[in-house]
This record gives C-alpha cells, structure tokens and sequence, in this order.
C-alpha cells in the first residue's frame, strides 16, 4: 500500500457492494491511505479475492457476505466490523442494483419495484440504521451513500424505479445529516454520472454508442467517468479535510450537459 499518504491510518472503512466498480476502487483507495477495511457484497468470493490483494499489499481487510435488503445481514456485517476491528469510522453504502430499463412505470412489475427499492432504498436505510450507533459509540464518523445523477434528476425514459429509488437516497442522506450532525457524525452523497462498471460497460456489443450518447446529454466532458474518480470524491468526503460538509450531494458527472441547442 501506498504509505506517503496515511491520512485514515488507525480508522476502520465499511463498503458495500465493493466486490466490482465503484465499490472496489473505494475500498482500494482507502487501504492505500492506511485505513482497514471491511468488504461486503453478496459475491464473497470476488471480495475474498480483493481483500488478498489488499493484505498481499501490505493492507489490512477483510469481507462479510451481505445482502443489504436483509435486516439480518447488515446487523451481522456491522458486528462482524466490530467484532474484528472494534470500531466502525467510515461507511459506503454503495450496494445497488439498476433494476427495469426501458419499461414505462406503468408496466414496471411489482416485483421490479419492491427489489430495487430492496437494494438502493431500504438497503442504504438498513446500513445507516446499523453503522449510525456504531458510530457514535467510537465517538462519530462518516458516512457516503452512493446516489445518482438521477437522484437528482428525471431519467431516461422507462427507468423511473431506479430514478426513484436514488431520488429516495438523497432524501435520506439530507435528513439523516441534520439528525446527527451535532454528534460529530456527517453524512453525505456522491451522485455519479455515467461511469465505467459491470453495470456501464461500453466493450457489451452495441453498449459503445449507446453510452456516446448517455455521456453527450449528461457529462460536460463528453466522456465516461472512471470508477477510481468517484470513489476518489467518496473518500475525500471521508475525510477529516470535508470536516465542514455534512448534508452535501456531491456529483461527479464530469459536469452537467443540459444544452440550449
């Protein structure tokens, strides 16, 4: 790991869905800035792996199997953080799923709706319920929840769920910021844009101009952001230098697109 920056050394980190993307380029930067780190997603294996890389690199980590739409799983992944580290400073509740696309809302299943909300809604409820006491036993902390450009914004036609549901994270984030702001706990939200993952994969036959054109209505830079660039945002507003941000949406979406032509 990289020790010139050690500036989370002694802090403990929790992210979900860090098994690919976003989730594994913040847990990875966070190792590198001397923080341990606890891996959770319901793909073991892949956090498995990624916590190897991490100890192999001089790091310290471990994973948790967890399905963040389960009550039970998010109590057991906070203990487990506990149980061993003793102690929880930083959270990201990245874990998300995307759910219907191209389906108008009125022809979105129940079933479609009640897992999206599962995952990014009353999954990022359920974490914050949990790491909230946490928390505020070691003292404070900080905790990123991972929103959405259209969490802010209508999205595309016929992926109104997902819009919803991050809709719904902001909300969250905002109230959950006033709540405990004056316990030294901050909370606030990355809303990426269009960003290189397993779910935004351009090399998917046909995807690359199909993303040309997502990146050319929502990204001033005209390019797909990289995972390493949020989560880069994500641990800064971990960090002690956003000590005065709490209650903040931060995107990173390589700048709004909306055009007068």
């Amino acid at each position: 790991m990289d020790d010139r920056n050690r500036s989370f050394a002694g802090k403990v980190a929790l992210v979900t869905g860090a098994s690919s993307g976003l989730g594994e380029a913040t847990a990875l930067r966070f190792a590198r800035l001397g923080a341990k780190v606890v891996l959770a997603a319901r793909r073991a294996g892949r956090c498995e792996a990624l916590a190897h890389r991490i100890r192999e690199a001089g790091g310290d980590a471990c994973h948790v199997r967890a399905d963040v739409s389960r009550a039970a799983d998010v109590e057991a992944m906070v203990q487990a953080t506990l149980d061993r580290f003793g102690r929880l400073d930083c959270a990201v509740n990245n874990a998300g799923v995307a759910g219907p696309m191209r389906t108008p809302l009125a022809e979105v299943e129940e079933a479609q709706w009640d897992a999206v909300m599962g995952v990014n809604l009353k999954g990022v409820w359920l974490c914050m319920k949990h790491q909230i006491p946490a928390m505020l036993a070691g003292g404070g902390g900080a905790i990123v929840n991972v929103a959405s450009i259209y969490g802010l914004k209508p999205s595309d036609v016929g992926h109104s769920t997902y819009a919803a549901s991050k809709h719904g994270v902001v909300g969250l984030t905002r109230s959950a910021a006033a709540d405990y702001g004056q316990q030294a706990l901050r909370v606030n939200a990355v809303a990426p844009g269009f960003t290189r993952s397993e779910m935004v994969d351009p090399q998917r036959p046909g995807a690359a101009e199909h993303y040309a054109r997502m990146v050319a209505r929502h990204s001033g830079m005209r390019r797909l952001g990289e995972a390493h660039e949020a989560a880069n945002a994500i641990v800064w507003l971990c960090s002690d230098e956003a000590g005065y941000v709490n209650g903040a949406v931060l995107e990173v979406d390589g700048g709004g697109a909306t055009r007068m032509y």
